[in-house]
């Protein structure tokens, strides 16, 4: 008999899969070729739809060729590379740029993002439709700039290298499709001031950092900080030693808004509409309205687009009465971010997000279920005949066999990430998520409830709400101040070369498939192969210590 977590279809993989493959391939792809690529992946389409299901292996062989040559020239197309800037050096240059996304500056003064060039000198024409990485002055009477808004600037602008490292700042522009850097200058002027929507997100997000502050801002600002973290993403007001002590005992994820903190923030969502009687399509629509605004109004940063999309298609499951299926909402959710921003797979938050999804409901849950199946309390006593105790002892079990276990499988996804992109092995990582992850749950119900108190003007019950959330958060720096004291917690470690990290989290992410496809049975390998791939990647592939 199947577990309950096994045997979900997820169709979407056919296509999402594929696509993937290519996209990986783009770097090897000249651009030049794009138009043969596409003309081959059209080819290869039209021939699986032409031959239709009467060849099944021919017509999949044609689908899943098709797809990868068109992610490759998706790849190249989204890149959208200037070669002849490769041999250029760095050179002045007046912009007009259109912000996309706004970074915390280091100094007030400042003011850095991601932005597209909408105008720029005649010999610099070509530039327009780029996008740039922009660190700028903010001379005195200028407002910081907020997104939509519209710049016109002046500074060094330089080509960034087309495969820097992926643990590097410049790794991370380049996944994002960066291909220059905009810095040594200053804003010149702010012709555009943004949207009325965009002007509203941010008037938002500053009256939600100011609720989050309520009680707890003057007195403990540090616990403060970490709400809003985990609340809106501020990870600019954590101190140095908070970002080192959450990085180095592997739990630095909970204050990135993602799956975790946008999962919790739609369930309280749906309940508050719940409450006030909604009828199913209603409570839907308008709650997916609040929570893409609650995302846009923290930024709108991608990790937290994709768990909002995850979200919405589970919750959609409930509205047309469909089983719930968190593969298939996994494979629709990442195959629509794809298809809207492919250089998104290149993004270590797209890689560690789902990858550590992936091996929740791949491996995670039905190893739990498959523990439980071996022993549980009192299986020989009807549960008819159980009193209460023996019920909250068999949850209390349940929940810890699969907690443990969904640990398990995730931290094979986090120990090879954990490498590629901080160069750090955090074997204490695994116990404090057991424990932390609950505790973050908790403060994001905190936090949620905090700003619903404000928004109804009640500030009262956003202090109260603060004081539990700062109280939660007080004895989750304090665990975590003291794991990583503990003796191999944490320690500096490296792929022994560059290619090793991706092809370990490829091969994790097939054992992964292939063993669930299989219902993880013996003759198929069982449990072993994912553990299998990490293990041998760690004795084999990684320099331990740090850099020379």
């Amino acid at each position: 008999m199947l577990h309950r977590s096994l045997g979900h279809r997820a169709p979407l993989l056919w296509l999402g899969l594929p696509l993937i493959a290519g996209l990986a391939a783009e770097s090897v792809v000249p651009p030049g070729a794009v138009g043969g690529i596409l003309a081959a992946a059209a080819a290869a389409c039209s021939g699986a739809w032409a031959g239709s299901f009467k060849h099944p292996r021919l017509w999949a062989a044609l689908l899943i060729g098709g797809l990868a040559f068109a992610g490759a020239a998706a790849g190249v197309l989204a890149r959208a590379r200037l070669p002849a800037w490769r041999e250029l050096p760095p050179r002045e240059a007046r912009l007009g740029l259109r912000v996309d996304r706004l970074f915390a500056a280091a100094y007030a003064e400042r003011t850095a993002g991601l932005a597209t060039v909408t105008a720029a000198e005649p010999h610099l024409r070509d530039l327009v439709g780029q996008r740039v990485y922009f660190s700028l002055v903010l001379p005195a009477g200028i407002a910081p700039p907020i997104r939509s808004a519209g710049l016109e600037t002046v500074g060094v602008l330089a080509s960034l290298p087309p495969s820097p490292p992926a643990d590097t700042f410049e790794g991370y522009l380049a996944a994002a499709g960066i291909n220059f850097r905009l810095s040594r200058g200053r804003v010149l002027a702010v012709p555009d001031p943004g949207s009325a929507y965009h002007r509203f997100c941010a008037a938002a997000a500053a009256q939600f950092h100011a609720w989050l502050g309520l009680g707890i801002a003057e007195k403990r600002p540090a616990l403060a900080a970490l709400l809003r973290a985990m609340m809106l993403g501020q990870t600019r007001e954590l101190s140095e030693e908070q970002h080192g002590l959450f990085m180095q005992s592997g739990t630095m994820h909970l204050f990135a808004i993602s799956g975790l903190n946008i999962g919790v923030v739609a369930g309280s969502l749906q309940a508050l509409l719940l409450l006030l009687r909604l009828p199913a399509w209603p409570r839907f629509i308008f709650g997916a309205a609040l929570l893409w605004l609650f995302v846009d109004i923290t930024g709108a940063a991608p990790s937290a687009v994709r768990a909002f999309v995850m979200a919405v298609f589970f919750q959609a499951a409930f509205v047309l009465r469909r089983p719930r299926n968190l593969l298939a909402a996994l494979a629709v959710s990442a195959l629509l971010v794809l298809l809207i921003a492919p250089l998104q797979v290149f993004g270590a938050s797209f890689l560690m997000s789902y990858g550590i999804v992936a091996a929740l409901l791949l491996l995670g849950l039905p190893l739990g279920e498959a523990w439980l199946k071996r022993w549980t309390p009192w299986r020989a006593l009807p549960a008819a005949a159980w009193q209460r105790g023996h019920h909250w002892v068999a949850a209390g079990w349940r929940f810890l066999v699969l907690a443990v276990a969904v640990g398990v499988a995730t931290s094979l996804v986090s120990i090879l990430t954990g490498l590629q992109y901080f160069g750090l092995l955090t074997p204490g990582g695994f116990a404090a998520n057991l424990v932390l992850i609950p505790a973050a749950m908790a403060v994001t119900l905190a936090g949620f409830a905090s700003l619903a108190c404000g928004l109804a003007g009640w500030e009262t019950g956003a202090v109260l709400a603060n004081h539990a959330g700062a109280l939660v958060l007080l004895v989750i720096e304090s665990a975590v101040r003291f794991g990583v004291q503990v003796p191999g917690a944490f320690f500096a470690a490296r792929f022994a070369a560059p290619w090793v990290g991706p092809v370990a989290l490829g091969a994790l992410m097939l054992a992964l498939i292939l063993g669930y496809a299989g219902n993880w049975e013996k003759r198929a390998g069982g449990w072993w192969p994912p553990f299998a791939v990490v293990a041998l990647t760690l004795v084999v592939g990684v320099h331990y210590g740090p850099p020379p």
